[in-house]
């Protein structure tokens, strides 16, 4: 298919068009620091934290690819392609952070969970489609690298907040069964810059208008009845699928352990750590808070050095060893009671992040069909939020039955799936799959 040359970006023009990540990864930056703490506080058991997570998986495997389809048919002269889309997300995620602190019980906090999963997923996946829309291949490592920074920036502030609001706001006793009062300015200052960083990028980065063939496509599909595009979608995501270069199938491999490790590791660190280090419930929430700004401040300063090490030693080794990385420090981190200790091995922890944040991102933008992109996007995706699915329903009955519901064996468990991911990852061949797409 035909499409319009892409013109080579400035660096400022990639970092704008990257900003509303940010706010994104804010909010997304409580959902793993900050929401499993809340259910703590509500009440929750410890051996419920899987399951009570199955809004993202769920919410993820429909929203994502759908919404991906939809924008690839999607275009207005006014408001773009994807970005209406991701708009609505942070508007739709924004509502949800000003109401989530407030939640009276643990079914209202769980029910919340769901809505702002819908809308961070909604504004995740176009996102991720504009990037590659925008970028040449040449620049494709800049703008996902990019990217992983934002993401990173977006968490650091995140649990940075937690623990600096904790300290500035959190003398008053705090009452058993209820959410602390300072946790609240968190959530405000999430929902805020939701909105905020997400318009800046909308405001800075015009949109690369449709070939003349696509916007033919385009037409015809809204000529279409309701009927015929409500479903066209799902066979859209069937058919992309079906064709699925056999790259996408090594990295959904390599996405399954590394993505039920990711999420053992979000539910269990705040557990673990009341173990290793002896603290109440708020004290070890906000020694987490500390370690995910640790890593994540390792995110944003390796983010970009990932780009020439990459074209230096490959994407493949690079992203290999990160994982390595981040399966050294799950191993090793229960074995750590000092909390300024504990903060070294987080650096493995944010490389890796940064890695996978980016790289697969970069690699799977080169082989797939621009005219596609969104839809294989929210495929690419899909492979994230299985892998947390099968963890909400199975981790739970591992924990109980399997780990002796210690919060320090799941960790040890997660870490080892990183350790198995790392050496799946060596199988992904980038330089064929390119050849096999230009062929």
């Amino acid at each position: 298919m035909n499409t319009i040359e892409k013109p080579k970006l400035s660096f400022w023009q990639i970092f704008n068009m990257n900003v509303g990540f940010l706010g994104i990864q804010f909010s997304f930056g409580l959902q793993q620091s900050a929401i499993n703490p809340i259910f703590l506080f509500l009440g929750a058991e410890e051996e419920l934290l899987p399951i009570l997570n199955i809004a993202g998986p769920i919410t993820g495997l429909i929203v994502q690819p759908i919404i991906g389809a939809i924008s690839d048919k999607t275009w207005s002269p006014k408001w773009g392609r994807r970005k209406p889309f991701f708009l609505i997300g942070a508007i739709l995620g924004s509502l949800c952070l000003f109401a989530f602190p407030q939640s009276p019980v643990l079914w209202f906090a769980v029910g919340l969970l769901w809505i702002l999963d819908v809308g961070n997923n909604m504004a995740m996946e176009p996102y991720r489609a504009f990037v590659g829309d925008k970028l040449p291949k040449k620049q494709l490592s800049m703008g996902f690298q990019m990217q992983s920074l934002f993401v990173g920036a977006g968490i650091v502030l995140a649990n940075a907040s937690i623990f600096l609001f904790q300290d500035w706001f959190g003398g008053v006793e705090e009452i058993a069964g209820s959410i602390p009062k300072w946790l609240y300015y968190s959530f405000f200052l999430g929902a805020i810059l939701s909105v905020v960083t997400i318009l800046w990028s909308v405001l800075k980065t015009p949109e690369i208008p449709p070939s003349e063939e696509e916007l033919n496509e385009i037409i015809a599909h809204k000529s279409l009845p309701f009927l015929e595009r409500l479903k066209m979608p799902l066979e859209e995501i069937y058919k992309a699928v079906k064709e699925m270069p056999n790259f996408m199938w090594k990295l959904a491999g390599v996405y399954l352990f590394q993505w039920y490790a990711l999420f053992v590791y979000w539910q269990f660190i705040t557990p673990m750590i009341q173990k290793t280090m002896m603290l109440d419930l708020s004290a070890a929430f906000a020694q987490a808070a500390k370690m995910s700004t640790a890593y994540n401040i390792a995110t944003v300063v390796v983010a970009l050095a990932l780009v020439p090490l990459s074209i230096k030693f490959g994407s493949k080794k690079v992203y290999a060893l990160s994982l390595f990385g981040s399966g050294l420090t799950m191993l090793s981190i229960p074995f750590i009671s000092n909390p300024m200790l504990a903060l070294i091995p987080m650096v493995l922890f944010g490389i890796g992040w940064a890695a996978i944040m980016g790289i697969p991102y970069t690699m799977v933008s080169k082989i797939i069909p621009q005219e596609r992109r969104g839809v294989y996007m929210g495929i690419l995706n899909m492979m994230i939020v299985i892998p947390m699915g099968i963890e909400t329903l199975t981790f739970g009955p591992i924990f109980k039955n399997f780990l002796g519901a210690n919060a320090i064996n799941a960790m040890l468990f997660g870490g080892v799936f990183f350790v198995i991911a790392s050496a799946l990852a060596m199988r992904l061949n980038i330089n064929e799959a390119v050849l096999d797409a230009e062929s």
